[in-house]
């Protein structure tokens, strides 16, 4: 009884020793960061073929860094995707680091920089010139400027996909289109003082399909129409926090096979801007719009967003006044809408969600947040919306519990959340869930514990009141005694 298991592990390990070196580095693979650490400690076989197979990885980028480069990098030598984050307090990685790590990743496609302050223009052309094949590079809170990118757009011609953000250094330099202008598909620009820089390489990249702008300064009408007139395949343009008017959209709206718009907190915008876009993109699919109570788009542009744009599957409104004379409208018009979120309006009420409920047949996943919507309004959902499977409610205060409960018995199959706790087939749960619709245009899950699990949840509670009412009787019994004697 004893030796049967030692025997059974000494076979299991001698099958496992028997594993070919790309059978092992094919399940490591399948394996998180911590797994993969605590399995390169199994043997030296195992060590040498966990490095040789790491692809990612992620380092603190510390002055200190430049002594564990060399051998570091010997053992990580098929590294395409590496990460340098530093501390804002601490001193960052420095020009001969910087280049010593891009001699050892020739191979490197996807590079992020993070608060490393102290590498320059020098260090950034190096490197560039060393890592020639990168496809996707992020670069927040670095210092040097605009040349800085410009030695990425120049040796880079593979590039598809640059993210910038709060980038310091000479703010006078103009980013030229370089040899990315042919590969160059994402620019993502935020939290800028110089964004209008960009303008020659937005120009000189033709074959762009998503445009990024968030809290940057200045007018970006201009870059808009430069935008409008040179990347005729734009499919995704995401506008925040921005100076851009209804000209600037109506820019926009040359570019016919536009799929993705965020709008979110641009004042200046209208339902003439949102009208002008409707009208000519017809292919929209996701729409977000924060209105930001400017009260400046209402139910005349979103009545154009449902004429004109038959194929709307995703629809987030934040500060937005709509009624039912638009809702009707998108449902009966957008019959591929299955995600919609209503936010911060206080216009949603029982009767809106009425709406929702008798007009939105294809909808699947609805969120409500700061809306005066009450039980009544929620139980409507229980006979309508019937593809409907999430629901979220968030800060209604006219909403409770119990109403959440009954539309949850009325439809078992339906995933109900109301701030912290989600209902499902029954059972409460307190859970920190993601966002039915997300503002990055990701979809959330609620969170979905297996059965057994809740139940055993369930189970726990249950005892620990028994267990707390034991102890009450015992105190109160104690007590009595004592003040018999």
């Amino acid at each position: 009884m004893i030796q049967q298991p030692s025997s059974t592990a000494g076979v299991l390990m001698a099958d496992i020793s028997d594993l070919p070196d790309a059978c092992l580095a094919y399940v490591f693979k399948f394996l998180g960061p911590t797994d993969r650490k605590q399995c390169s400690l199994v043997s030296h076989r195992w060590l040498e073929i966990e490095g040789q197979n790491r692809h990612r990885l992620s380092l603190n980028a510390q002055s200190n860094l430049i002594t564990f480069v060399p051998s570091m990098f010997t053992r990580f030598d098929a590294v395409t995707k590496l990460s340098l984050k530093c501390d804002r307090r601490s001193l960052s990685i420095n020009d001969e680091s910087f280049v010593s790590i891009s001699i050892r990743c020739v191979n490197l496609v996807r590079l992020k920089l993070r608060s490393c302050r102290e590498i320059t223009v020098l260090g950034m052309e190096c490197f560039a010139s060393n890592c020639s094949k990168l496809k996707k590079i992020s670069i927040g809170s670095c210092s040097f400027g605009g040349n800085g990118i410009n030695a990425v757009v120049q040796n880079c011609r593979f590039l598809e996909e640059l993210s910038i953000k709060r980038l310091r250094g000479d703010s006078t330099e103009m980013v030229r289109s370089g040899v990315v202008c042919s590969s160059l598909k994402m620019i993502s620009l935020k939290e800028m003082c110089n964004g209008q820089c960009f303008g020659p390489l937005i120009s000189g990249s033709k074959n762009l399909k998503s445009f990024r702008v968030s809290r940057c300064s200045g007018d970006w009408d201009r870059i808009l129409e430069i935008v409008a007139n040179n990347a005729k395949g734009l499919v995704e343009m995401h506008l925040e926090r921005l100076q851009v008017s209804d000209f600037g959209l109506e820019l926009v709206s040359g570019c016919r096979n536009l799929e993705v718009l965020h709008l979110l907190k641009t004042p200046d915008c209208s339902n003439l801007g949102l009208v002008s876009i409707a009208e000519r993109c017809s292919l929209l699919r996701k729409v977000h719009i924060d209105g930001w109570r400017t009260n400046r788009i209402d139910d005349l542009g979103l009545i154009s967003v449902a004429k004109y744009c038959p194929n709307l599957q995703e629809l987030v409104l934040i500060s937005v006044s709509i009624t039912c004379a638009s809702l009707e409208r998108l449902g009966t018009n957008c019959r591929k809408l299955e995600r919609l979120a209503l936010c911060g309006i206080e216009m949603i009420g029982d009767v809106e969600i009425s709406c929702i409920a008798a007009k939105f047949s294809a909808l699947r996943k609805l969120c409500i947040k700061s809306c005066p919507v009450s039980d009544h309004g929620i139980m409507v959902l229980a006979v309508g919306c019937p593809n409907l499977v999430k629901v979220k409610v968030r800060k209604c205060k006219g909403v409770s519990s119990d109403g959440v409960g009954l539309l949850q018995a009325s439809r078992e199959s339906l995933i109900v959340s109301l701030d912290a706790i989600v209902i499902e087939n029954g059972y409460q749960n307190g859970s920190g869930c993601n966002d039915i619709v997300e503002t990055n245009d990701n979809v959330g899950e609620v969170a979905n514990a297996g059965g057994t699990s809740r139940q055993s949840m369930l189970l726990k509670a249950r005892l620990g009141l028994v267990s707390g009412r034991c102890l009450f009787r015992r105190w109160l019994s104690f007590n009595s005694g004592s003040r018999n004697r």
